[in-house]
C-alpha cells in the first residue's frame, strides 16, 4: 500500500477544504529490491479490549474516511474503486479502494479472488501478466489496457465486494484483532489499521510488525499492564521514524496532525465530532 495522488470527493456529514500546495502523489523512489507485503500473522497476545471496536459499523465507515482522506485527500472512500496509477515508487500500479499494487501482491490476490467469484471478468486474462511483474515496477502485460478494464472492472459490484473483502482479509482485520489482543480502543485500533494500510502486514523494521516491536521496547500495552496514551504515542513514534526512512512516506502528516491529535485530545475511542489535517488540507467529520 502506497500513497495514493489527489482524487476529488465527498460526504454529506463531512467537509475537506483543499490546499493547492498539497502534492499530488508521493515522491519518487524506486527501492531495490521492491517492497514486497506479507500475509498478516495472528495477534501475539489474547486479551481483548472491552472497549467500543473499530468493527463497529459506524467507526468502521469513520476509519475509511480518515485513510481516504491521507490516501486520496478525499473522504469518499467509495469512490476509489476505479482508480489505477503508477506514482513513481517502486511498485507498479497502484489502484483501488486501498491501494493495491501489482509490484507487492495483493492487487495479484485481488484479482484471483475477483475470478474465482466471476470467472471470464474483463481482469482475469491479466493473471499471467500480473504474476510475472509480482516484486517489480514492470507495466509488461498491462498497460494503458490494463488501466482501462481496471476502471471497467470497477463498476461491478462483484469487484467492489472482492475488494472490499481483501481490504479486509489483509488489512482491516488483522490490525484491528492485534489492536483488540494488546487492549486498545477504537482509536489505537485505526491507529494500527492506517500503518499496515501504508507500510505492509511484515515483521520487518518499517513494516507493521516492525513497529509495533519498536514500540513495546519503549513502553507495554494495556494487555501488558501499561498505560495505553503512552504506549500509543510509543508507537507513533516508531510510525514516524518508519515513515522518514523512505522518500513515498516522508510527509508525516497522517501522524502529526491526525493521530496526534486525537490522542493528545483523549479520544482513545475516536469518537466524533474529529478535525484535523493532512498535507496541509482541513478535514471535519460531524457524526
Amino acid at each position: 500500500m502506497t500513497n495514493i495522488p489527489t482524487t476529488t470527493g465527498g460526504k454529506a456529514t463531512a467537509t475537506a477544504a483543499p490546499s493547492s500546495a498539497k502534492p499530488t502523489a508521493k515522491p519518487s523512489t524506486t527501492p531495490s529490491p521492491t517492497p514486497t507485503k506479507s500475509q498478516p500473522t495472528a495477534p501475539t497476545s489474547a486479551p481483548a479490549s472491552s472497549a467500543a471496536g473499530l468493527d463497529d459499523a459506524r467507526k468502521k465507515e469513520i476509519a475509511m474516511e480518515l485513510v481516504s482522506s491521507a490516501e486520496n485527500s478525499s473522504l469518499d472512500w467509495k469512490a476509489q474503486y476505479s482508480y489505477i496509477e503508477d506514482i513513481g515508487d517502486g511498485r507498479g500500479y497502484t489502484a483501488g479502494i486501498i491501494g493495491f499494487c501489482s509490484g507487492t501482491g495483493d492487487m495479484l490476490e485481488l484479482v484471483q479472488a475477483y475470478t474465482a467469484t466471476e470467472p471470464g471478468n474483463v481482469l482475469a486474462k491479466y493473471l499471467p501478466a500480473l504474476k510475472k511483474v509480482n516484486n517489480t515496477d514492470s507495466h509488461t502485460g498491462l498497460g494503458n489496457a490494463f488501466v482501462a478494464d481496471w476502471k471497467t472492472a470497477a463498476k461491478d459490484t462483484v469487484f467492489q465486494t472482492a475488494q472490499n473483502n481483501e481490504r479486509d482479509r489483509v488489512y482491516f482485520n488483522p490490525a484491528v484483532n492485534q489492536a483488540k489482543a494488546d487492549g486498545l480502543r477504537a482509536l489505537g485500533q485505526f491507529i494500527y489499521y492506517d500503518a499496515i494500510v501504508m507500510h505492509g502486514p511484515g515483521d520487518d523494521p518499517t513494516s507493521f510488525g516492525g513497529i509495533r516491536a519498536a514500540a513495546m521496547k519503549k513502553a507495554k500495552t494495556p494487555a501488558q499492564g501499561g498505560n495505553e496514551t503512552t504506549y500509543l504515542n510509543a508507537f507513533l513514534d516508531a510510525r514516524k521514524a518508519a515513515m522518514l526512512t523512505e522518500a513515498a512516506h516522508d510527509d508525516t502528516s497522517r501522524v502529526d496532525t491526525e493521530q496526534r491529535v486525537f490522542l493528545n485530545n483523549g479520544n482513545l475511542d475516536l469518537n466524533p465530532p474529529l478535525s484535523w489535517k493532512t498535507y496541509g488540507d482541513s478535514y471535519t467529520i460531524k457524526s
